[in-house]
């Protein structure tokens, strides 16, 4: 084959390998949130059997009660470490607010590049840990509780599916996308077990065939 023919084929060969490469990003989620990873199925079944049920009481219960977005780095709060840890290509400016990124939402699918569009949320509900035991633990417990980076219990996520969720728990509400449900199960579970919370009846029973399927 003449060079100059040669030449061509692998022109247009690069250039069709770059044509599949982009429709490849362009169809990818920009970003995965970095929930850190929970326990496995079989770990978290073995949890939730040694978890105490109990009838949840939320008798003086208070969101002030629970200090969050406290202090973690620099000028970086709670919220602000979280969106940098979930997001790509995160830019902050000098106070550590989100300016610019991508961040995909794994419990509905949806990615945005606005950090006003993510709320940060606490995957075990600060309502529900104070039925659960939390009203009986000292401020620092709950507020250690609240900004808790080492266990999978912050992730970042759309807004308005978490304001949807509130403080419900797995009985009623679970990720709408069926792919993250057994990562959700898992994660409450292993928040609960280490924490020492209760489940209710209701709760239980819904964790136990979640994480069957798991």
């Amino acid at each position: 084959m003449p060079k100059f023919y040669a030449r061509r084929r692998l022109s247009i060969l690069t250039a069709l390998t770059g044509l599949i490469a982009s429709a490849a990003l362009f169809n990818s989620p920009t970003a995965s949130a970095a929930l850190p990873t929970p326990v496995s199925a079989s770990t978290a079944r073995s949890y939730l059997a040694s978890l105490k049920v109990a009838t949840e009481n939320r008798t003086g219960y208070s969101r002030d009660l629970f200090p969050h977005w406290i202090t973690i780095s620099g000028t970086c709060n709670t919220r602000e470490t979280v969106l940098k840890r979930d997001g790509s290509n995160v830019v902050t400016d000098s106070s550590c607010a989100a300016i610019s990124g991508s961040w995909y939402s794994p419990y509905d699918g949806a990615t945005w590049t606005a950090a006003s569009d993510l709320d940060i949320d606490h995957l075990v509900p600060l309502a529900e840990a104070w039925d659960s035991g939390a009203g009986a633990w000292t401020t620092s417990q709950r507020q250690a509780f609240a900004n808790d980076l080492t266990r999978p219990q912050l992730i970042a996520v759309t807004d308005n599916v978490n304001q949807a969720k509130g403080d419900q728990d797995p009985a009623t509400w679970v990720p709408s996308r069926s792919a993250y449900v057994c990562t959700y199960v898992r994660a409450w579970v292993q928040v609960k077990y280490y924490y020492d919370l209760s489940v209710d009846s209701a709760e239980k029973t819904a964790l136990t065939n979640y994480l069957a399927a798991c």
